[in-house]
């Protein structure tokens, strides 16, 4: 019975020591919490709509709802006749976002202050101050305000460079309102691109943040400022286990501008690109995938001037790696109008040194129309399953193109990206780009080719250029 009865005390003091080893572990956030939160506020935006209300509908006529109602609910909104009246409603929206000075200038999101007539900031201790609104640059998401107060708390900023996939971090913010909410979770990535986001290598992490988080800081467990919470990956609206977050440097490097001239002076050379794939390195003989794929560039722009072409691989700007596509917009961006950089590119199998003279970004991307002419007569699907035709001269000039085929069809089974209406230009192979001028040349470039070779396409699609690769070029 004694045996026993130590037997039971050591598995109970071992699972002890295993519990309280455990415990010590596990991070404690809330000295984090307390000295930190002081410097993180609440951002309430206003925004006044203001309209016109026909009949007594509270929609405008433009709006689809208001024919339903008129016609099929009239008893819910009695039209009264005369003239249209005015309306006025305002718009709120809640945000968070935390104090770089002590004379008052915080950082949030652009979004959250987005076309507000009235910003109003609540600080932990209650008191509230309307703010202005110093600037807002919408490609990375930062916007800078200030506020007429001394002696504020402050944040500490830290190195984003410095975090390590699994590292914890803490956000504090406004979700739904709830003003000083603190939640914590793990780096899951480091530079992250989105669709729609150019100019951020995002911090991705698993800290819960819903709308109101929107602006508010992301703290390392040193206590300091890592990043900006900007928005999450969702299919319902709210978190689902992925957000993002803009680092810190970026952030400042933005808020230094606007602070200096209420706007983001940032660079551009005027080419399109695109990811270089494993296929299509092996298509322009790269060693591996690496670098920016120029699929088109801008006439008369800074690369054209420079003498960079469709096909080049950027490797190398101002001195700077670039490693993946999503690294040119940002080393650009981040490079001052005016400035002449240096750029390796990869052309014809081996390296070739350009100098440019960077240019400046336009405040808001030019939206430009694609034209389409009436599609020629089709010829029979070739060997990849397509139906190709020979523009006509009326087709050339609305495509504003000097050569190439027109994809009529995509027969399928056929193993490609191709779609009706794009413009084949070019074939290339190993590195070598040939321009398409005929069927029948197109046709015996293909012949020539192995039933298993990788071919590499320049496809002119809308107003944009891209290079499409075809697995396995076999009769179909």
């Amino acid at each position: 019975m004694l045996k026993q009865w130590m037997k039971h005390c050591l598995l109970a003091l071992g699972l002890a020591l295993f519990l309280l080893k455990a415990q010590a572990q596990l991070p404690d956030f809330a000295d984090l919490a307390e000295k930190q939160g002081v410097a993180v506020v609440n951002i309430s935006a206003t925004q006044v709509v203001r309209g016109q209300r026909f009949g007594g509908l509270p929609f405008d006529e433009d709006d689809p709802a208001f024919e339903f109602f008129r016609r099929f609910a009239p008893h819910m909104f009695p039209r009264i006749p005369g003239a249209p009246r005015e309306f006025e409603f305002e718009n709120r929206s809640l945000g968070s976002g935390f104090i770089i000075s002590a004379d008052g200038y915080i950082l949030t999101n652009a979004h959250v202050v987005e076309g507000a007539d009235e910003v109003i900031v609540k600080l932990t201790d209650k008191r509230e101050f309307k703010a202005k609104v110093i600037g807002a640059d919408k490609r990375t998401d930062v916007a800078l305000i200030k506020i007429e107060a001394r002696n504020l708390p402050v944040v500490t900023l830290g190195d984003p460079s410095k975090l390590r996939v699994g590292e914890w971090v803490v956000a504090i913010g406004s979700p739904f309102g709830f003003e000083n909410s603190v939640t914590a979770g793990i780096v899951s990535a480091k530079g992250r691109s989105l669709p729609s986001e150019n100019y951020v290598p995002f911090i991705q992490t698993d800290v819960a943040i819903n709308p109101g988080n929107s602006g508010g800081p992301l703290f390392n467990m040193n206590g300091e400022v890592v990043g900006i919470n900007s928005q999450i990956y969702s299919r319902s609206g709210g978190y689902q286990g992925i957000s993002f977050a803009i680092p810190i440097d970026v952030a400042m490097e933005v808020q230094a501008q606007l602070r200096a001239s209420g706007k983001v002076h940032r660079g551009r050379i005027g080419v399109a690109i695109q990811e270089v794939t494993k296929e299509l390195a092996d298509s322009f003989g790269l060693a591996k995938p690496q670098g920016a794929l120029v699929a088109s560039v801008e006439k008369g722009s800074p690369a054209d001037k420079a003498g960079i072409e469709a096909g080049d691989v950027i490797l190398r700007f101002n001195d700077k790696p670039v490693a993946q596509s999503s690294d040119l917009p940002r080393i650009v961006g981040n490079t001052k109008p005016g400035t002449r950089a240096s750029v390796q590119v990869w052309r014809g199998g081996r390296t070739k040194e350009l100098t440019v003279t960077v240019g400046e970004m336009p405040d808001e991307p030019v939206a430009r129309l694609a034209r389409r002419g009436k599609p020629a007569e089709a010829q029979p699907a070739n060997r990849l399953g397509l139906v190709l035709s020979e523009p006509t001269a009326e087709q050339k000039r609305q495509l504003g193109i000097r050569h190439g085929l027109i994809v009529e069809d995509v027969k399928n089974g056929s193993r490609n990206d191709l779609r009706p209406g794009d413009v084949i230009l070019a074939l290339i192979q190993k590195g070598v780009q040939t321009e398409i001028r005929s069927m029948e040349q197109f046709n015996s470039l293909l012949a020539k080719l192995d039933k298993e070779a990788v071919v590499t396409l320049l496809v002119k699609r809308g107003d944009s250029q891209t290079f499409v690769t075809i697995k396995g070029a076999q009769d179909k």
